[in-house]
């Protein structure tokens, strides 16, 4: 799959902070018009020896989840953790592992933040703008903003604020389960989000797609 030459990552932490900003002017909340049909789910680990990172992209189809690709990627960590820029650090090995794909997917499902992030470019964002395709984010845990817990039934939401703009939601996937927190990455609308990670929600708290990358990334993990 070819993705977009956006910028190079040879930056500084000031540097990396204004492209954010300036980059988070250009995703678009546009909603999906057809259903996926091909979604892949990217998620990172570092290398037992903390010195490189692992991307794993696992493509299914819908309904059936059938698993259609996998491609993984390995890459030298050249950014530090800081909060806020993970992008910078994962993002490098998320492209070259999707650049590897036959297919080109629907819609992706990044373990991470969209939009719900103090400058609107969380890593599921910023990598939407490289594919130019319908991204979601879809973290574990929250960075920023404030919620109600959702209802505890599966399918429960509740949205996540930051002051009065709805930038997420936080979503139960599964019955008495904490919940997801779903934000827009890019070209997509947050209804559309939580629409395509319930549907790619079976009987685990993780969507199939990133799941299963999960799954690849930790495997690849103990042979590398």
């Amino acid at each position: 799959m070819k993705t977009k030459k956006l910028h190079k990552w040879n930056l500084s932490y000031s540097q990396a902070r204004t492209l954010q900003t300036q980059l988070a002017s250009r995703v678009r909340y546009t909603p999906i018009k057809k259903r996926p049909t091909l979604v892949t789910g990217l998620d990172c680990a570092f290398t037992k020896d903390g010195r490189r990172i692992i991307a794993a992209a696992v493509v299914l189809s819908l309904p059936g989840f059938d698993i259609v690709e996998t491609k993984t990627a390995v890459r030298k960590l050249t950014f530090p953790y800081i909060p806020g820029l993970l992008s910078f650090r994962e993002a490098p090995a998320c492209i070259a592992a999707v650049e590897k794909l036959q297919n080109t997917p629907d819609a992706f499902l990044i373990d991470g933040q969209g939009v719900a992030h103090p400058r609107r470019l969380g890593i599921a964002a910023h990598l939407g703008l490289f594919f130019d395709r319908p991204t979601i984010g879809c973290a574990k845990s929250r960075l920023i903003g404030t919620f109600d817990e959702p209802p505890e039934e599966k399918g429960g939401r509740s949205p996540l604020k930051d002051d009065n703009e709805t930038i997420g939601a936080v979503l139960r996937t599964r019955t008495n389960v904490k919940p997801l927190f779903i934000s827009v990455g890019n070209r997509c609308t947050l209804k559309d989000a939580i629409k395509i990670v319930l549907a790619c929600t079976t009987k685990y708290r993780l969507p199939e797609p990133t799941r299963l990358a999960h799954q690849l990334v930790s495997k690849a993990r103990l042979n590398t």
